[in-house]
């Protein structure tokens, strides 16, 4: 007997993505959707190469209904194209599509979301993966890696090698953008982490 993920990767992928994100919209997976209701799917090609996973949206892509799309994408996208990489060939998403945040004053200031969280998400992850069918996926961050692999693993002991995920897909870690801001602001390391990270991506491009 086939799986549900089986039976849902016989459809067209464009299809199997669309059916997706509207069952997303209701999902009460994780207590998340109590406090979040807005969900962000990811986008980009249904038959991308690549697949980038990131963390969670944060407040701007909350609000625009998009991945990527505040200060950490904006950096991704630089990244990117030093990489070689165009964006609209790849598929972005996160390992948790709801921006999980607490409130400080009138800020909504990110959460990290739980193990039982990520965990819960993984099952939209999971159908993603089976739409889009890409041979690479680069997960940014421990959320992400996590999302993926569906255990938790130090970035150390992954990170800048392209590694088996199973019969058809590899596996990228590297850290998130995100992670690269704070060092900016911090004012140590940025620019050799920076490095690290278009390298990282450089490895990512010869599968687009």
């Amino acid at each position: 007997m086939l799986t549900v993920l089986e039976r849902l990767s016989k459809k067209n992928a464009a299809a199997l993505l669309a059916e997706t994100r509207r069952e997303l919209s209701s999902c009460t997976r994780c207590p998340i959707y109590l406090t979040s209701p807005i969900t962000v799917f990811g986008e980009g090609p249904a038959d991308a190469k690549v697949m980038l996973v990131g963390e969670q949206p944060g407040d701007r892509e909350d609000i625009e209904g998009r991945p990527f799309v505040g200060p950490a994408g904006r950096l991704l996208d630089v990244a990117l194209q030093e990489a070689g990489i165009d964006r609209r060939r790849v598929y972005v998403s996160n390992a948790v599509k709801r921006f999980k945040h607490e409130l400080r004053g009138k800020k909504r200031i990110h959460k990290k979301p739980t193990n039982g969280e990520i965990d819960a998400c993984r099952w939209w992850l999971d159908r993603e993966r089976a739409a889009v069918k890409p041979r690479l996926i680069v997960a940014m961050g421990a959320t992400a890696v996590r999302g993926v692999l569906g255990k938790t693993v130090p970035l150390g002991t992954l990170r800048g090698e392209v590694r088996p995920l199973d019969e058809r897909t590899q596996v990228l870690v590297t850290v998130h953008p995100s992670f690269l801001i704070r060092l900016r602001a911090a004012e140590g390391g940025y620019e050799e982490e920076y490095a690290r990270f278009v390298a990282d991506l450089r490895l990512a491009a010869r599968f687009v």
